[in-house]
């Protein structure tokens, strides 16, 4: 089975041209640093000369005391000082600022994904899992800096030793460059080898990393309802199962990318050998010198070690390629379009869909042809069963989706030529499940509107009814809150979003039947709250205990996707219909 998956893997790896595309992305971030990667390039340069330099010099001082020439020895022996000083400090130097060229791009690129992940419509994140998306941010670009930290500046200086290498070598012994040269096909076969199994199975390590972060994830923020329904074991063996697939990759990526070096070896042991022997009997014959051969020599560990960087950087830009693949589909993403919108400072209120039909997958319609309109001021409540199609109408007229058919007017202007930002701008939401962030009470509130003073905050949780219940917290207003609200309860919850949302100051209002699962004491200072922050808004209320909507000015009856019925409570239930249905099965059930 494992090497029916194995055949599978390499079948799928991606052609050279796409990697090459890959790395011309890359470049374009480091690009940015373009004058600071030009001075790293030049420190290059110079540091291998010098390192090329270095053994040349060590041959000829051999030669010198060979020939029993002390001058020429210590003149020598102090120009190698030099330049291995001189090698030292570059070395130090194109290090240190390659490192800050490469953490200012990584920065750059974290920065870009994060903006992107602020202009994607609501549809690409219900794709995906949060953790998932959290690995990109974090494992594979954490992957890319530890590759631009060193690989940049390692393929530069391995390339370059390399050529220069070769010209020094043929220029002392065409015989001998000959002899070291033999081992290059059997170092490309190799790596080709290697290489094609190497990068499919570190692209699997990276999908498999993240699906992993995904489920960690999502059991950390669901462990209540895990302990609840006493899912720890399911939990723990679909871990073991996701764990294990992981492993499985990773081993089989490290395990390929292992024979690299070991092949190198052997290459460098087989090429050491053959210059040794021939090396050996050109000098008996009087061909070369000793200095020569042990010039040669070094050099030939000049050729076979920057091959070896380049062979073992080769695997760790696979995986950073692979890395980089994931962060480059995310920014491939299309945005929401905002060409040719508007941008309305202020709007009244007044709402108009006009046959509005959607699909969330162009396959089967949740709103067919529905047709209402809403005066400035007016609250106009949704009712109906599960799936049919009430929230579906809100993130609608929110623009998280766009209508299949039909069109959505506020104020006369139709919200497809709308900025989003301006749009919501003048929404506020109280939903049933509350969202508070980590730190203060008076960041929560204020999170309605950042220019908001400390006293419009206090002045809107006085008319949220929430001011009472802060001040008897150990900070007020300064309590800190961790993520979701832990600590306060679900009604203190909904009373800081009432809050939150008076100081937004809406033209239009969404509710999500802010009531539910508190108690009555709880309950009365929300439906308080409320009633101050409705008035003259343009309210949508979806309402799940139909006895909550009594007041409604208007009361929309959805149906598989459709207005069925709309009008007063009383008229409704005097017309005997789908809403006179619902609302006497809830009474019924609840008595």
């Amino acid at each position: 089975m494992r090497h029916a998956h194995h055949r599978k893997v390499i079948k799928e790896k991606r052609p050279a041209k796409e990697n090459i595309r890959t790395l011309k992305r890359i470049w374009a971030f480091l690009a940015e640093e373009k004058r600071r990667f030009l001075l790293v390039i030049g420190l290059v340069i110079v540091s291998s000369a010098l390192s090329l330099l270095g053994p040349y010099l060590v041959g000829k001082a051999i030669d010198t005391i060979i020939a029993k020439t002390a001058n020429g020895f210590m003149m020598i022996a102090g120009m190698l000082l030099v330049v291995y000083l001189a090698l030292s400090l570059s070395l130090f130097w194109q290090n240190y600022w390659m490192i800050g060229i490469a953490q200012r791009t990584v920065s750059s690129l974290r920065l870009r994904l994060f903006e992107q992940f602020h202009q994607l419509p609501l549809a690409f994140f219900t794709r995906r899992q949060s953790g998932e998306l959290m690995s990109r941010v974090t494992n594979d670009i954490d992957n890319m800096s530890q590759t631009f930290d060193s690989t940049a500046i390692q393929v530069v200086s391995s390339t370059l030793t390399l050529m220069g290498a070769i010209v020094v070598m043929l220029s002392l012994s065409p015989i001998l460059t000959a002899v070291t040269l033999l081992i290059v096909p059997l170092l490309f076969g190799g790596m080709k080898w290697i290489t094609n199994r190497t990068q499919p199975r570190f692209r699997e390590q990276q999908q498999q990393l993240g699906d992993l972060n995904g489920f960690i994830e999502e059991v950390i923020s669901g462990q209540k309802a895990i302990q609840l329904f006493a899912q720890e074991k399911e939990m723990i063996a679909r871990f073991l199962q996701k764990n294990e697939q992981l492993k499985h990759a990773g081993f089989w990526a490290q395990a390929y990318s292992g024979f690299i070096p070991k092949l190198m070896n052997v290459l460098n042991n087989l090429s050491f050998a053959l210059l040794a022997g021939i090396g050996g009997i050109l000098a008996y014959e009087g061909m070369v010198s000793v200095g020569t051969i042990v010039i040669f020599t070094e050099y030939a560990r000049q050729f076979i070690r920057p091959l070896n960087d380049l062979a073992n950087q080769w695997n760790t830009l696979l995986s950073a390629l692979a890395g980089a693949e994931r962060v480059f589909a995310i920014l491939d993403e299309q945005k929401e379009e905002e060409e040719e919108a508007l941008d309305l400072p202020v709007i009244r209120g007044e709402v108009e869909f006009q046959h509005v039909s959607f699909s969330y997958d162009q396959a089967k319609e949740v709103l067919h042809n529905v047709d209402f309109s809403v005066k400035q001021g007016e609250t106009v409540a949704l009712v109906g069963p599960t799936g049919a199609g009430k929230t579906t109408i809100l993130q609608l007229l929110t623009r998280f989706y766009d209508p299949t058919k039909g069109k959505i007017l506020i104020d006369g202007h139709d919200i497809l030529h709308i900025k989003r930002e301006s749009l919501r701008r003048q929404m506020a939401f109280v939903l049933q499940d509350v969202f508070l962030f980590q730190g203060t009470i008076r960041e929560n509130i204020r999170y309605g509107r950042l220019e908001a003073t400390d006293e419009e905050v206090v002045e809107a949780a006085k008319q949220a009814n929430a001011h009472s219940f802060i001040m008897k917290l150990p900070n007020g207003y300064d309590t800190m809150l961790q993520q979701d609200g832990g600590g306060i309860s679900q009604g203190q919850k909904q009373l800081l979003a009432i809050a939150r949302a008076m100081i937004a100051r809406p033209a239009i209002l969404i509710l999500d039947e802010a009531t539910s699962n508190v108690d009555t004491v709880t309950e009365l200072a929300i439906q308080e709250a409320l009633t101050r922050l409705m008035n003259n808004r343009t309210c949508f209320v979806i309402a799940h205990r139909l006895n909550t909507i009594q007041h409604a000015d208007r009361i929309l009856v959805l149906r598989e996707g459709t207005v069925v019925e709309q009008g007063t409570h009383d008229s409704l239930l005097q017309a005997k219909g789908f809403y006179y249905e619902l609302y006497h099965r809830q009474f019924q059930e609840v008595s």
